[in-house]
Order: C-alpha cells, then sequence, then structure tokens
C-alpha cells in the first residue's frame, strides 16, 4: 500500500492564529493545528509550509509538482484567495490536487471576501468550521485521491 502524503500549505497572516482575531480564527495556533491533522490522520503523511509571501506559496507548489513526492495540497491561501492571479495560475498549472479550506465562512465577512479567485482551479472549497476545515479538506481530499 502506498503512503499518502498531503501537503498543508498556509498563506499570509496565518502564523498569527491562536492570537490574531481569535473570535473570527480561534484559538488554536497554526502549529497545534498541523498536530491535530497528524493525530487525526496516521495514515497519512504530512508536509507543512506556511509563508507570508505569495511567491513562497507558488515556488512550493511548483516544487511538489517538480520533484514529486505529494499526493494533494490543502490550502488555505489567507488574503490571496481573494486577489492572487498569480497563485490561482500556479494551481492550475499543477498536476496536484489542491483543496481550498478556510477557517471562517467567507461569505458570512465582509464583501471583499465574497469572492475567491482559486476556488475555480481547486478540486474543493470548505470554509467555516474552524479548525474542522483542514479535517474536512483532508477527508475530501482523500476521497478524490481515491478516484
Amino acid at each position: 500500500m502506498s503512503i499518502t502524503n498531503i501537503l498543508v500549505m498556509n498563506g499570509p497572516n496565518l502564523s498569527r492564529l491562536g492570537k490574531r482575531e481569535p473570535e473570527v480564527y480561534g484559538r488554536r495556533s497554526l502549529g497545534e493545528i498541523n498536530d491535530g491533522l497528524v493525530q487525526a490522520f496516521p495514515e497519512v503523511e504530512f508536509g507543512f509550509f506556511q509563508s507570508e509571501h505569495e511567491g513562497a506559496l507558488i515556488d512550493k507548489l511548483f516544487e511538489i509538482e517538480d520533484h514529486g513526492g505529494c499526493s494533494g495540497v490543502i490550502l488555505n491561501a489567507g488574503a490571496l484567495t481573494h486577489y492572487s492571479i498569480a497563485l490561482r495560475d500556479a494551481i492550475a498549472a499543477v498536476k496536484v490536487p489542491v483543496v481550498e479550506v478556510h477557517l471562517s465562512n467567507i461569505y458570512a465577512r465582509e464583501e471583499f471576501r465574497h469572492r475567491s479567485v482559486i476556488s475555480e482551479v481547486c478540486g474543493g472549497v470548505i470554509g467555516g468550521f474552524g479548525v474542522q476545515s483542514y479535517h474536512l479538506g483532508v477527508r475530501g481530499l482523500l476521497g478524490m485521491l481515491a478516484k
């Protein structure tokens, strides 16, 4: 049986989870969220990557495309979700499936957050379930990979 490798990528400001607007994003740090995924999915080998920089996220997508070793990506692009055509194009350029996740329900927030430019090129979108959005994203990605 082959091992499923999933990269969990997080964009700008997600390094501040647990400190930044806990009423919106919860009180768990990104490290705690990552640890929870490892515990919940022992059959998955996880990699984790976070950057405040759009280009670093794009470079990482191209790296996994060019060097393999990754079955799929869980991506919380943060604010880049709403305006990064460059990130959208990078997702579209790779064959590795990407699932978009959000801790909050972006459609219940400020109007500028209601549009995701990356959704059209992602295999699925999950949001509004707090930390469980990541878990649901992994379940969805595993289902996609099983097909």
